[in-house]
């Protein structure tokens, strides 16, 4: 037996058939070359992968085009699909210019690369669409959402068919955005839609099962709502569009002939993505109910137009919180009367709804109360009587703050009562500049059952102004220091107005808490100011 010297010395056998057991034992395969380029040696992990080289075959002109052109070009490595699988060989020089060639089966190792690719595109996927829905407001923004994220990630078109929000609409509106369009289109179901496409009826009524996709249907209902270029339908996917309360519509993703089928994972996608829709769709019809709510609360507590009132010359201001809906529980009324005017003014303790509620609840029943008491003192009184009769009393724990006078024409200007609720006390605006409050007191409407009022008079000569406010306007803070507008600086802002008239005062203290507020959020004001005109 003749041996071999390895680099320490110590001989090593020279057996052609330990040498072939150790090549067979491999996990790869291993092809050798002479100086020519023809196979020496194939073992047997070779034979499997590669069973069309064997030994004398030249490498150049192999049926593995890759490696033919690795050798061809010299180049080190190559990557080739062969018979269903992923191979990828590198070459090491040997001895005497032969060359060794180690090829490996990757196939399992590009799965779980494509498999852990294509698990972070659909991750991301979600999380544009999660981001994009979260913020679409609105049902048409939902909508063009829906149909857009999903073109052509998902399919090369997708078609959105809410349910309808009329009852009386007989038919579903749809949307669609195709791949290549320019923006998405609209347009309204044929009446055989929902009954030609399978599972279409079962999504609109609610259907939790299964999403599934169905090829080769005939889709002659369904070319409606195909691009007229679209060419042969391949499979549709249909996915109810899931909410709390049951289906808000369909999704349709419809991919063309040739395209690859929806797969297990692109069905459980496709249903994730729709549940997705559905829910953000469902907040969009829950926030355009909260918007109307809105609206219609707005429109009825708004602040009325001031009555025309011989001898009275008035003006108000009011600004309703810095938030979305826009609805402000401070509030002014002017009642005239034959002597003059009732007015009030007042702040409900609380926020949104419940403090719309509540003002609207103060302002009926003065509404109704001033027609049998116009006194200041006792209408208070019997106000504070109403609120803690009302149904839902006991339940409930707002109150509010109050101002309310009368404003009787006198031979020269104007008498005024005043009854206090524990509200801010009303400022004096003279002729000449000096500003005074005008001290109420009182405790706030509807917080005790015998709660006790105050009331205190009050006389405007020609040029005099009495402006009631809410602390809106004190205790607005600016964007700096957080400090309050305050008493002392609306003092001053009204003495630089004095002498003029009601609404420009009105005016001039709104510009000065918004230059105070610098663009901050603030509280709801309400202001009203009265004065006798020069006819009293």
């Amino acid at each position: 037996m003749t041996t071999t010297q390895q680099p320490g010395g110590i001989p090593l056998p020279a057996d052609e058939r330990l040498a072939r057991e150790l090549l067979d034992g491999l996990a790869e395969a291993v092809l050798t070359t002479d100086g020519t380029g023809r196979v020496t040696l194939v073992n047997a992990m070779a034979a499997e992968l590669i069973p069309e080289i064997d030994a004398g075959t030249e490498l150049a002109g192999c049926s593995v085009a890759a490696l033919a052109r690795a050798v061809a070009n010299g180049a080190d490595r190559f990557d080739a699909d062969h018979h269903g699988r992923r191979l990828r060989g590198v070459r090491r020089q040997l001895a005497g210019s032969r060359w060794a060639w180690y090829v490996r089966d990757v196939t399992e190792e590009h799965a779980r690369a494509d498999a852990l690719l294509a698990e972070r595109s659909r991750t991301a996927f979600l999380a544009q669409a999660g981001s994009r829905l979260a913020l679409a407001l609105h049902r048409d923004q939902v909508l063009l959402a829906t149909t857009t994220l999903a073109v052509p990630y998902l399919a090369d078109v997708a078609v959105a068919l809410p349910r309808p929000t009329v009852p009386a609409e007989p038919h579903p509106r749809w949307i669609r955005y195709a791949d290549g369009e320019p923006a998405p289109i609209t347009g309204l179901a044929s009446p055989a839609l929902t009954s030609s496409v399978p599972g279409l009826a079962e999504a609109l009524a609610g259907d939790r099962a299964e999403p599934g996709p169905w090829p080769d249907a005939p889709l002659a209902d369904l070319a409606d709502l195909l691009p007229p270029e679209f060419g042969p339908t391949g499979m549709v996917l249909v996915s109810p569009l899931l909410s709390a309360s049951g289906s808000a519509g369909a999704l349709l993703l419809i991919r063309r002939s040739g395209r690859a089928g929806f797969d297990p994972r692109d069905v459980e996608l496709a249903r994730e993505f729709a549940a997705r829709a559905g829910a953000a769709l469902a907040t969009a019809d829950l926030h355009g109910e909260q918007a109307h709510l809105a609206r219609v609360l707005q429109t009825s507590l708004l602040p009325p137009e001031l009555p025309v009132v011989p001898g009275v010359s008035m003006a108000g201001g009011y600004r309703a919180a810095g938030d979305s809906l826009r609805i402000g529980g401070d509030f002014y009324e002017v009642f005239p009367h034959p002597r003059g005017a009732l007015f009030a003014l007042g702040d409900v303790c609380g926020k949104g709804v419940g403090a719309a509620v509540l003002t609207g609840r103060v302002r009926q029943s003065l509404q109704t109360l001033r027609l049998v008491e116009q006194r200041p003192l006792e209408l208070i009184q019997l106000l504070n009587q109403a609120l803690f009769d009302a149904p839902d009393a006991a339940r409930r724990n707002q109150f509010t703050t109050l101002l309310l006078g009368s404003l009787d024409r006198g031979p020269a200007g104007l008498d005024v009562r005043i009854a206090g609720g524990g509200h801010p006390a009303p400022l004096l605006v003279t002729a000449d500049g000096t500003v005074t409050p005008v001290p109420v007191g009182g405790m706030p409407v509807g917080a005790l059952t015998a709660a006790r009022f105050a009331e205190t008079r009050v006389h405007l000569d020609p040029g005099d102004l009495l402006l009631a406010y809410t602390d809106g306007v004190t205790e607005a803070r600016g964007p700096r220091d957080a400090a309050m507008f305050g008493e002392a600086r609306l003092r001053a802002t009204l003495a630089s107005a004095a002498g003029q008239p009601p609404a420009a005062l009105i005016d001039r203290v709104l510009r000065a808490v918004d230059d105070w507020l610098g663009g901050q959020a603030h509280d709801d004001i309400a202001m009203l100011a009265v004065g006798a005109s020069a006819s009293a």
